[in-house]
């Protein structure tokens, strides 16, 4: 079994830059890869970052995107180290909660529209592959149910999954939601890890 807490090259990059967790690293790829932040939407760059704790992608897109906004969630507070005041700011909005409570949708929801969720949520592993799989895709599922009702056509998403399960299904459901759809897995994963991302691009239902 790996070791994970053991600092590795990514761990050691994403602390000497200023970032809570490697975590950054994979949205960094993902929006080089795939021109994931569009600039050109409806309203200017809304993000909703949906299971954020530490914060890294939260703080990769406050630096890099100064003129846009960051709606965020999760179960755990926001690591404080790095931020520099950035989760204090007026462009800034999050609440600490279930992103699958009433109260949580609905002040997220009160926030949008959004032109790009963003999650790297995961659940708390059991070590059975088979039931952490499972609870990855639920997970997922809520992630999709906010972009079919706060994302602008033309947005994007990106979320984690465990591969296995229903997986495949969830991406296909994603197909049909957006022009482009794809699995994805950053470098800056871990090699041993089960985890992959899926990437939806230019959202088409209203």
């Amino acid at each position: 079994m790996a070791d994970y807490k053991k600092p590795d090259y990514w761990q050691q990059k994403a602390r000497s830059e200023g970032y809570p967790a490697r975590s950054v690293y994979k949205l960094k790829e993902i929006e080089e890869k795939f021109r994931f932040f569009n600039l050109t939407a409806s309203g200017g760059l809304r993000v909703l970052d949906l299971g954020a704790a530490p914060g890294s992608w939260s703080l990769y897109v406050l630096r890099k995107y100064k003129n846009g906004f960051l709606a965020a969630a999760d179960l755990s507070p926001l690591s404080r180290e790095f931020d520099r005041g950035l989760f204090g700011n007026d462009n800034f909005f999050f609440v600490q909660g279930d992103i699958t409570s009433q109260e949580v949708r609905g002040c997220l929801f009160e926030k949008g529209p959004y032109s790009a969720i963003i999650s790297d949520a995961a659940p708390a592993t059991t070590g059975n592959h088979i039931v952490d799989a499972a609870r990855s895709l639920a997970l997922a599922e809520e992630v999709i149910f906010y972009a079919e009702k706060i994302l602008v056509p033309g947005g994007n998403l990106a979320l984690k999954v465990f591969q296995g399960g229903d997986s495949a299904a969830l991406l296909k459901r994603i197909k049909s939601l957006f022009n482009t759809a794809k699995s994805y897995k950053p470098q800056a994963c871990r090699g041993e890890s089960m985890e992959t991302y899926f990437i939806g691009l230019g959202f088409t239902q209203p």
